[in-house]
């Protein structure tokens, strides 16, 4: 395993075992998402969600802006941003 994914893995564990009073906004939770499945699945696919899905049509809109992104690049922008609000909420 890459340096980079293992890193990548323990800013997951962080995000998935995260507890206390923090309280993300929609679009943090948007940003992260979308990170995450562009570094672990790469570009968006699958049908667009339909008009009355409107968190899956958020979604899959904020993983499609990320189009064309590679996946180490995804994997490390998530690591800065968990790093980022690690140093924020120190």
């Amino acid at each position: 395993m890459s340096d980079l994914k293992a890193e990548f893995d323990a800013a997951v564990q962080k995000v998935q075992t995260a507890e206390g009073d923090f309280k993300p906004s929609n679009d943090l939770k948007l940003e992260m998402y979308s990170l995450f499945k562009q570094a672990s699945e790469g570009d968006v696919n699958g049908k667009k969600p339909g008009a009355f899905d409107l968190i899956g049509k958020a979604k899959w809109k904020a993983w499609e802006d990320l189009k064309g992104m590679s996946s180490d690049d995804a994997m490390q922008k998530y690591i800065d941003k968990v790093n980022e609000l690690e140093a924020k909420l120190s």
